[in-house]
């Protein structure tokens, strides 16, 4: 091992059905450091950790610990608690009913024969040298989400981890919140813990880390000490985007879509959710296709179900044709001409038992009521017009939903929404998952509705897909807008520049 090590894994490889989630990585982690492990969606950042917890088995390469004179065999989280590592998740995995005291040592107490003074000053001990705000006997409910992250961080430290891997700790927490954690995490730097760190926030990873390990595609993109790689670069990795790429993707199709210089379809401002993003302001014009793009997790996707009330809109005001307009749940948005095809198509999209045809004419029962339903020979007059138009692979109008492919699902879901004949059509990654013949259909599709004067947010992934079919996007970071890009400035660099911060 190198020196002053505290793990090593090398050559990791993990395969599933199809797909090589983990391409020979290599990953260190230094005792005494906070280690930013960085990569967007699909990356392999998860696998690595699960593979590192024995949540999963490798299928190749080895993991070396500090102390051992051999590889290490991991089977099972309890192999790797046994081992020094813990793992702190974002979701809290406490339990809320129980006090401060008691998640700390659940699992280790002896029943009946505990001595629950000791374990309560013993707790106490823990939470008074690492600073944390709460009192062994109080609920873990009646704590702040920090402070329960703090608690799962003191239960590890307490069982002498040497690992401490924190999974997206920061998501739920405001400023302040973090600010603590942070100093939290210093502390036990400085005890020599190594901590492998995972976050999408850019400006936590400058903040808080001394090395990042960048993955894209299960494969090791490269380790690189905080200092020696500026920002943009980072971006530039983590997508895939060389610097000098500045090759401009122009629209498909005839010419650029005619945007109208009249008022705004629907207009933003200050919105902000529960979801976590900061207030934010937005327009779209009749006949423009304008987006949100920023890196996984910067708040794209929160600022559209923001704006179609899939989220508790908590502040902030909306106008529609000039008109101030009360939007609070989707159905509300459904009622102003808003469609909205959620980012995850399986878990907010398709209804998976139901058919094709019941899919399809699902949103317009909604507005409808129940009092109204469709008749049979209606809602298959529907589905079978707009399984046309869109080319929909289907045995037929009653197949299950389920069994279609991810690419045709999308279809279904984009074919339910333009029954309604919206006037505003929110995308959130419209072509993630499916095959590029389908993808530049989607695409193509986006532009079609602009020139036929609706409006359209597209959000992607692939700055590509961005550049080709958007006149107009607004940049995220770490939760807030931090630009606006139009004409000669959409291109790769400028957007990645503005991403990582103007560098």
């Amino acid at each position: 091992m190198q020196e002053g090590a505290v793990l090593e894994m090398r050559g990791i490889c993990k395969h599933f059905p199809g797909v090589k989630a983990l391409q020979d990585v290599d990953f260190t982690l230094r005792e005494g450091e906070i280690h930013a492990l960085m990569g967007e969606n699909g990356a392999g950042k998860s696998t690595l950790i699960k593979v590192l917890t024995g949540v999963y088995p490798k299928d190749g390469g080895q993991i070396y610990i500090a102390g051992k004179d051999a590889p290490v065999k991991i089977s099972s989280p309890q192999d790797a608690q046994n081992i020094g590592i813990s793992t702190v998740y974002q979701e809290i995995t406490l339990c809320a009913n129980l006090t401060v005291a008691e998640n700390m040592f659940i699992g280790r107490t002896k029943g009946a024969f505990t001595k629950w003074k000791d374990i309560n000053e013993r707790a106490g001990r823990i939470l008074e040298s690492l600073q944390i705000p709460a009192s062994p006997t109080q609920q873990l409910a009646s704590c702040s989400i920090a402070v329960q992250q703090m608690v799962a961080i003191a239960r590890a430290v307490d069982m002498e981890c040497k690992i401490l891997i924190l999974d997206e700790p920061t998501s739920s927490l405001d400023e302040q919140e973090v600010a603590k954690l942070f100093k939290l995490m210093r502390d036990l730097k400085a005890k020599g813990v190594g901590i492998l760190f995972v976050t999408h926030f850019l400006d936590q990873v400058y903040e808080v880390c001394d090395r990042i390990t960048v993955l894209r595609d299960g494969k090791l993109v490269g380790e690189y000490a905080i200092e020696n790689l500026p920002r943009v670069q980072l971006v530039s990795k983590m997508l895939g985007k060389e610097l000098d790429d500045l090759s401009e993707i122009k629209k498909e199709g005839e010419g650029e879509t005619v945007v109208s210089d009249g008022a705004p379809v629907l207009q933003a401002s200050k919105l902000v959710s529960d979801a976590g993003i900061k207030p934010f302001d937005f327009a779209i014009r009749k006949g423009e296709v304008n987006g949100f793009t920023g890196l996984l997790g910067s708040g794209r996707s929160e600022c559209v179900r923001a704006i179609f009330g899939a989220d508790k809109v908590l502040g902030g005001q909306v106008m529609m044709d000039g008109e101030k307009v009360r939007i609070t749940k989707p159905r509300d948005a459904m009622k102003h001409g808003i469609g909205y095809l959620p980012e995850d198509r399986k878990q907010d999209g398709i209804v998976g038992d139901l058919s094709v045809r019941d899919n399809i004419i699902l949103a317009m029962q909604v507005m409808q009521g129940p009092m109204k339903p469709a008749s049979r020979a209606q809602a298959e007059k529907f589905a079978d017009e707009y399984i046309a138009l869109l080319d929909i692979k289907t045995a037929s109008t009653e197949t299950p939903i389920k069994q279609l492919s991810g690419g045709n699902q999308q279809k279904v879901i984009l074919a339910r929404w333009l029954l309604t004949d919206p006037v505003y059509l929110i995308l959130d990654e419209p072509t993630r998952g499916i095959d590029i013949g389908t993808k530049i259909e989607i695409q193509k599709l986006a532009l079609k509705l602009a020139e036929e004067g609706k409006s359209v947010t597209f959000i992607s992934s692939e700055i590509d897909e961005m550049l080709r079919t958007c006149s107009r996007l607004i940049v995220m970071r770490d939760r807030k807008v931090v630009g606006e890009l139009t004409g000669e400035d959409l291109t790769q660099n400028k957007i990645m520049a503005t991403i990582a911060g103007g560098e």
